[in-house]
């Protein structure tokens, strides 16, 4: 696995070279796309090359796409957003971003779930309803790595940003736990008991969603209080924060709670701690540089590893229509649960139309959706979520990462 990651690593920065001095493209969108190009191309020669082909496969194999990103970087990307996010500026948008984090993606994976199910079925495509429900719970929150690694490059109004931001940071722990909650349902047959449903479902959210938060603010709070108590020596500084990020995720894993909830609350907590005035120093200089090094780095490895990893899909025809139909469905369910919530709250704008379509066009979707795909196993749906989440994400990061800075200045200019 280290010489997976040592080659993937080397890659990411080889392609960061060439786009940032030739593409001038969004790294994230640039880095995968080069990574695409280059496993098509690959996949193409195998058979003059197949040692080649075989090669990269097992690179990206062997770094076992889930794991890696769900129980490894994943931590370290949500801590290092969260930080530079301003609790003031967040706390004026709580009440859109609670509402689109939770009752946000409830809708949308319903909606999701019900229309891909229908579509599949007229199709001709075996997908139990069970699956088609999994599918809308894995693709409806939107990916808080992907949404930060484009909006870094897109000039938005600072309220849509907050918006976006708040909502990709804390749907991710949502969408994990509705995830999880539908797979109870299958466990137990999609036949269980109303009440014991309930039981098991509420109990979840307990322990992971409210808990998660629990847990990260006092990650925060230990963190913070350590960090002051070293601000002359930097690099210890640094190291006590990696030490939050790494055993905080580990021990949230032990006891059950949401480990990528815990990583942003303790962000948002340390990182509006340590940038007030009053600690301004090396020390949090130090680990404002570390971080967003850091998680320019993992990105880069993160997107490269998405456009690699495109040789799991099986192509046909009847995968690729749905795919394409499931892109259109997603983009559908986005709007109307980003338009529900949005009524129940009130707004100084003129035509929050406007708001809904940014909002709806900015929900990209990224790793964390292909992570959670993988994670269903290896039968003939999964297969098909597989490929169909593919399309979702690739057409999410692509198009709308690349059009969402126009679809702004037409709207707003």
């Amino acid at each position: 696995m280290l010489q997976s990651f040592s080659i993937i690593f080397s890659i990411a920065a080889l392609f960061s070279l060439i786009n940032y001095k030739w593409l001038k493209m969004p790294a994230t969108i640039g880095l995968m796309l080069m990574s695409l190009v280059t496993m098509i191309l690959i996949t193409i020669s195998k058979g003059i090359f197949p040692d080649f082909y075989r090669f990269f496969c097992d690179i990206v194999t062997q770094s076992d796409f889930r794991t890696f990103l769900l129980d490894g970087i994943l931590s370290f990307l949500l801590f290092a957003g969260a930080m530079h996010v301003n609790l003031d500026d967040l706390t004026k948008e709580k009440w859109s971003v609670l509402l689109f984090a939770t009752l946000g993606v409830l809708i949308s994976t319903l909606i999701v779930g019900g229309l891909i199910f229908s579509a599949a079925h007229l199709m001709g495509l075996q997908l139990p309803i069970i699956y088609a429900f999994l599918f809308g719970a894995l693709i409806s929150p939107t990916d808080p790595i992907a949404v930060l690694a484009i909006l870094k490059k897109t000039k938005i109004a600072k309220n849509l940003q907050i918006k976006i931001e708040g909502e990709s940071l804390f749907n991710d722990g949502i969408g994990v736990v509705v995830f999880a909650g539908i797979l109870i349902f299958a466990d137990m047959g999609g036949h269980p008991a109303e009440s014991s449903l309930g039981v098991e479902i509420g109990k979840l959210f307990l322990e992971e969603a409210v808990g998660g938060i629990l847990f990260g603010a006092l990650l925060g709070f230990i963190g913070y209080t350590s960090i002051k108590s070293v601000k002359e020596n930097p690099q210890l500084a640094v190291m006590i924060s990696l030490a939050i990020v790494m055993g905080g995720y580990a021990i949230a894993s032990i006891i059950h709670v949401s480990g990528p909830l815990a990583m942003v609350v303790s962000g948002m907590y340390i990182g509006n701690k340590l940038n007030v005035v009053a600690n301004k120093g090396p020390a949090r200089k130090l680990i404002n540089e570390f971080w967003e090094v850091l998680d320019d780095v993992f990105n880069g490895i993160l997107f490269v590893l998405i456009g690699l990893a495109i040789h799991l899909l099986n192509f046909s025809p009847g995968y690729l229509a749905l795919g394409i139909l499931a892109i259109v469905i997603v983009l559908i369910a986005r709007f109307i649960s980003v338009l529900l919530p949005y009524s129940l709250l009130k707004h100084k704008e003129s035509k929050p139309i406007k708001t809904v379509a940014i909002l709806t066009w900015g929900g990209l979707r990224g790793g964390i959706s292909i992570a959670l795909a993988l994670s269903l196993g290896d039968n003939t749906s999964s297969e098909l979520i597989l490929y169909i989440t593919y399309a979702v994400v690739l057409f999410s990061i692509i198009v709308q990462g690349l059009s969402i800075g126009a679809l702004v200045k037409k709207l707003y200019n």
